[in-house]
């Protein structure tokens, strides 16, 4: 219970004595581990919102044409954050060990499954763009102008298998402000070359929305380049011999595919959900898609700066974990779980507030405009049942290996509530978007349910590399 001062106690059923955590020491670690992490996702969802009113200004069709085609790159990643964010599990529990020779095999070993995954959409994309985009939209025009920004865009699909992995290794080390800088760098590199070759600036060609596309794979392939030079030029401790991190054995293998595709799964699903969801918005017209592009972008401002506590959680819960402090990881997860609901609440708010100044710098109709801050507004009033959630699925269950569990609630939530809602709401009832928008909250509510029941019952811990 708490007690007066900087410490707050916690009562560990299996070993009949309190757990003490020292609140300025927590904040003290979250502030190194999860304040980078933040900015980071901060940094890029705001270079992103610049990168949509930059494409915004151009018109309705072409802002809904490169958010049609970030469907499958948001697909992509997708499935490489899954299967990372599973493999981070065991590199938290490896790091908790000071196993880096083990650290660094899971790296090699994500790094080569996700290249051979991003190929499966670097083909298609580069080849058959034409076909990606009919999966998403009927629209014409959108899908006339889509398919050059994903041919040109599709080399990210590449780099991304490498620079995910190395990324998460660095987070899950807790040298969180490197990726950060990296993101610094990147991302406004990539703002300033929107710049230049959508509106053909400084004397380059000006090329629209494929301009934006290539600006987003030159800024991919320097990411790359910085990333494999932080680590390997500048013999940071994860960098290794090349044999650390392909000398791979067959039990490490079989418990990571056990526990990391069940991620992979998840994520791809839930993105195929999520795509699945602008499928739909995508055929009830081009105001209202250019609404939910902006909203969303919008939207993802803010949570993926919140989600960072979700990395921070899965880095030092998982850390605890494989130190074999169970009743201190449950402790741990528990108040940082608390620290994310006030942090949704305040963050929903603030998102509401911000959002009609925001709205109006897109170069929207008044009924667009009308739309974007009604569907904000959904998004924040849902944002802590959202956030605490996604800290469960995203933190608590996949740093203790609990991700089938994860998969299912997720999966089922978004296919078996969402989609069905939504295809129902925009195709048969012709309900507004805003309505529609607030029918597929649905899946939150009852998923937020299942999280907390899950974990109450402690079945989420677990210790993934004591015999391996």
């Amino acid at each position: 219970m708490p007690v007066k001062g900087s410490l707050k106690y916690w009562w560990s059923m299996e070993n009949n004595k309190p757990i003490t955590i020292e609140n300025k020491s927590l904040y003290k670690t979250l502030i190194r581990v999860a304040l980078p992490i933040a900015l980071q996702s901060l940094i890029a969802s705001s270079l992103s919102l610049v990168d949509n009113l930059m494409v915004g200004s151009l018109g309705e069709v072409e802002l809904a044409a490169v958010g049609l085609s970030s469907q499958f790159f948001f697909v992509h990643w997708g499935v490489m954050f899954g299967f990372v964010s599973g493999s981070a599990a065991f590199m938290a529990q490896y790091w908790g060990r000071q196993d880096l020779k083990s650290m660094r095999r899971v790296t090699g070993f994500a790094v080569v499954l996700c290249f051979g995954i991003s190929m499966l959409f670097f083909i298609p994309a580069m080849f058959f763009p034409h076909y990606v985009l009919r999966i998403f939209t009927d629209i014409p025009e959108a899908v006339e102008l889509g398919q050059h920004y994903l041919r040109t865009a599709a080399i990210c699909f590449l780099t991304l298998s490498v620079t995910i992995p190395f990324t998460a290794v660095l987070r899950t080390t807790q040298q969180t402000a490197l990726p950060m800088k990296i993101s610094m760098v990147v991302f406004s590199t990539n703002t300033f070359l929107n710049y230049l070759f959508i509106f053909g600036s400084f004397g380059a060609p000006k090329l629209g929305v494929t301009g934006a596309a290539l600006a987003t794979a030159l800024s991919r392939v320097l990411e790359l380049i910085l990333v494999l030079y932080v680590v390997f030029g500048k013999k940071n401790l994860v960098a290794g011999r090349l044999n650390e991190f392909f000398g791979w054995h067959r039990p490490m293998v079989a418990k990571i595919m056990v526990t990391a595709v069940p991620v992979m799964i998840n994520e791809a699903m839930w993105s195929l959900g999520m795509a699945a969801y602008n499928a739909a918005y995508g055929r009830m017209g081009i105001t209202e898609f250019a609404a939910i592009q902006a909203s969303n972008t919008l939207n993802t401002l803010f949570i993926l700066a919140i989600f960072s506590l979700g990395d921070a959680l899965l880095i030092l819960v998982g850390q605890r974990i494989g130190m074999g402090q169970m009743d201190y990881a449950y402790a741990l997860a528990k108040r940082l779980l608390r620290i994310g609901i006030l942090v949704g609440i305040a963050s929903g708010t603030l998102l509401i507030l911000s959002s009609q100044l925001i709205v109006r710098l897109f170069n929207f109709t008044p009924q667009g405009q009308m739309y974007a801050f009604l569907i904000i507004s959904v998004y924040g009033l849902f944002m802590p049942v959202k956030i605490y959630s996604g800290l469960n699925i995203v933190g608590t269950m996949r740093c203790g290996g609990d991700t089938r569990f994860a998969m299912f609630i997720e999966v089922g939530s978004v296919w078996l509530i969402g989609v069905p809602l939504v295809f129902l709401g925009a195709l048969y009832l012709h309900l507004p978007i805003y309505f529609v928008v607030l029918m597929a909250q649905t899946e939150e509510v009852i998923k937020v349910i299942i999280c907390h029941k899950r974990f109450r019952s402690k079945k989420w811990l677990n210790n993934l590399v004591h015999d391996i």
